[in-house]
């Protein structure tokens, strides 16, 4: 019987609360041994989890007991606040102990998110100081910010033996490995070898003739969310940068892009909930306010106009109270229809499949859609008045199917519409699912009611 190693035997560690507990419990007692045993198998990212869910002090001393290989693994994992909680206060010498132990491009990101002083006593002593210096340049967001300047390459005047050999001299130091790239006595990049393809050729053939001569690349100042989507659409595991001039200057690999894909999705699903986007976890209390306030104003000022609508119609009100009872039918509906049409408009502009050439076709059939949908609501909620004898019900069915028609098509298309402009703006389309468009839809829904109510019923 073939035995097993007892790597594979072993567990995986789950974080949860009896985890976080236990340590916490071993780290009032000092109980230093016994929390390095308990953490030492952990995954970089398992360990930032941790740390992120331990108390602040907590977090503090475990991380000042981690060995610096496991805590420089454990630092781009974490949330950009974390992070600079727990370098901030940390001596320089150990900061830069930290940071020879990761990637540069990741290092970089931490250097970035450390108070600007911290930052400049740090950054002359590293050992790849002024590779990370350059990326610095970069914004965080971009291509160029993404980047790590690690690479395998050779000119292409080498035999494949030749490349193969400098692949083993830069495996220790480059990690992970896809692709060889090959370059010019000028630094320009003139073709890219997969790994597969440099093992099997024969290894006196010139490296030539066995690159792809005309690889994807992109340039520093691309955003991050279009390298994301080029990657994702030609499947590829890495992507090199290179100057305006073609010169090579770092490559992007596929797990710094899956991190963007989730950055991407957490701030969209945030700036629908009407947050800022950057909001982490670990942020402090002010700066989840500064994100969270400037929305709850704006739908706080909506929210006055809808009750300026309601107050100019205040003695049609009076006359028929029925009336109120559909206030909240119209406003939900309204808001419902607006989400479902931004909802498509928001994902097809993020992903490339929808265009800004294309807003005429998308509005149009969305008005076909809201056309559907707003004459079968129509007919339900008319039928639902009639039922139940609601006020003078002829007229007041009339009213409410009549408003909740326009209101879908309005709401409808107004979903459709402002991620498209606001695609154009240089504004997050997703943006177009917060309090702005659903405030926006309720003055418009509740101005269509008491139009139609005055002249239908009042």
């Amino acid at each position: 019987m073939e035995s097993t190693s007892p790597e594979l035997e072993r567990a995986p560690i789950e974080v949860d609360e009896t985890l976080v507990d236990d340590v916490a419990a071993l780290l009032r007692d000092g109980q230093q041994g016994m929390v390095l045993n308990l953490v030492a198998e952990l995954h970089p990212a398992d360990l930032a989890q941790l740390l992120r869910h331990l108390p602040p002090d907590a977090a503090d001393q475990l991380f000042g007991w981690l060995p610096e290989d496991q805590a420089g693994a454990a630092l781009p994992e974490m949330e950009s606040a974390q992070r600079s909680d727990l370098l901030d206060e940390m001596e320089t010498g150990a900061i830069v102990s930290l940071l020879d132990e990761i990637d540069t491009d990741d290092a970089a990101d931490v250097l970035a998110d450390l108070h600007p002083d911290v930052a400049e006593r740090v950054l002359p002593r590293l050992e790849d100081a002024d590779e990370i210096g350059s990326l610095l340049h970069f914004d965080e967001d971009t291509a160029g910010g993404l980047m790590e300047t690690d690479y395998v390459s050779v000119v292409n005047t080498v035999t494949v033996a030749e490349a193969t050999e400098e692949l083993r001299r830069c495996a220790e130091e480059v990690d992970p490995v896809y692709m060889v790239y090959v370059r010019d006595a000028e630094e320009r990049l003139v073709g890219v070898v997969d790994l597969k393809a440099l093992v099997l050729a024969r290894s006196g053939a010139p490296i030539t003739s066995i690159m792809d001569a005309d690889p994807l690349t992109v340039e520093p100042d691309l955003d991050q969310e279009e390298v994301a989507r080029i990657m994702e659409r030609y499947d590829l595991v890495s992507l090199p940068v290179v100057s305006g001039g073609g010169r090579m200057l770092g490559r992007i690999t596929i797990d710094d892009i899956v991190d963007v894909i989730r950055e991407e999705a957490e701030e969209d699903l945030q700036r629908a909930s009407g947050i800022a986007g950057d909001e982490e976890i670990s942020a402090s209390v002010f700066a989840i306010s500064r994100g969270r306030l400037p929305w709850l104003i704006i739908g706080m000022i909506g929210a006055f106009f809808s009750g300026m609508v309601i107050s100019a119609f205040e003695d049609g009100l009076q006359k028929a109270v029925v009336l109120a009872t559909f206030i909240p039918i119209v406003t939900a509906m309204g808001g419902n229809a607006a989400i479902q049409s931004a909802a498509i408009a928001v994902q097809g502009l993020i992903s490339g499949e929808l265009w800004l050439g294309e807003v005429a076709r998308r509005v149009g059939k969305e008005l076909l859609v809201a056309l559907m949908n707003g004459i079968v609501l129509a007919v339900i909620m008319g039928g639902v008045v009639l039922a139940f004898g609601l006020g003078d019900p002829v007229r007041l069915a009339l009213t409410v199917g009549l408003t909740l028609l326009c209101v879908i098509i309005l709401a409808t298309t107004n979903g459709a519409l402002v991620p498209f402009l606001l695609k154009r703006a240089g504004v997050d389309p997703a943006s177009a699912m917060g309090p702005f468009v659903t405030t926006l839809n309720d003055i418009i829904g509740l101005t269509v009611y008491f139009l139609f109510a005055s002249q239908f019923y009042l």
